[in-house]
């Protein structure tokens, strides 16, 4: 069974679980707390009627601490499987998984908002944020999948395939600050098939003054104006004869096609 109290104990294995080292943990903790609190509802008007039970009472959750809490969402998160499986590391069956993710969920994003940590949804203001120009605006573009479920209807099975094969998925845009490494823009979720040049044209992002865009090929001929565009070149590519010797792909070719 996974707990806080143990893996806290392995940074590297934290870290690859949930995202965050302990002490970011500690930070977000005690709003984590504030912002569940505020969930739970109102205690009742006292009436004549039978006295209700306590919030709070009862059989012993296995998420007992806020630190279970927290840390159950963060992994769920951060892996993204199946709930039978994250049920099987924390010893809940998938019922208990399916109401907790509902119930934590929307607290972990609320603690994220009130902690600006949550990154800008709007491609429009992107060039006002304090965080894109942080250090200097030097800023990276990249595109994310992330693997789904294959939908049983057909109509959806198109729509949510990549394009590779038997691989159905879900893309997001990212905007990051190259010095910060703060994640600054994430676009609407989009299927997975769509290019990553398209998405960025799409999100209409607009960027501070002086601003420089690292990106990938998949991001050729996006051109943003007034931002300084840096794209790797694809090196050149060799190949290996028979006797071992590395040619280059030009000389390889002018060898086997004469």
């Amino acid at each position: 069974m996974l707990r806080y109290v143990v893996l806290k104990e392995k940074p590297r294995e934290f870290l690859a679980a949930t995202g965050l080292t302990d002490e970011e943990f500690q930070v977000l903790l005690p709003t984590f707390e504030k912002c569940y609190q505020h969930s739970l509802p109102r205690k009742p008007k006292p009436t004549k009627k039978k006295k209700r039970r306590a919030t709070g009472g009862g059989r012993k959750s296995k998420l007992a601490t806020f630190n279970d809490k927290l840390f159950f969402i963060l992994v769920y998160q951060k892996t993204f499987q199946l709930q039978v499986m994250h049920g099987l590391q924390f010893s809940l069956s998938q019922g208990r998984v399916n109401y907790w993710v509902h119930r934590l969920l929307p607290v972990l994003q609320k603690s994220l908002s009130d902690l600006g940590m949550k990154p800008e949804r709007d491609g429009g203001k992107v060039a006002d944020l304090i965080e894109a120009s942080e250090g200097g605006a030097n800023l990276s573009i990249d595109a994310t999948e992330r693997c789904l479920q294959r939908p049983l209807d057909g109509d959806k099975q198109k729509e949510k395939y990549s394009g590779k094969k038997k691989t159905h998925t879900d893309k997001n845009l990212l905007l990051a600050n190259e010095n910060t490494k703060k994640i600054v823009y994430l676009s609407p979720t989009v299927e997975g098939k769509k290019h990553d040049k398209k998405l960025a044209e799409e999100s209409k992002l607009s960027y501070p003054a002086n601003a420089s865009l690292t990106k990938d090929t998949g991001f050729q001929g996006y051109q943003p104006q007034d931002v300084l565009n840096q794209q790797p070149k694809k090196s050149e590519r060799k190949a290996i004869d028979r006797s071992g010797e590395i040619l280059e792909s030009t000389d390889f070719k002018s060898a086997h096609c004469s």
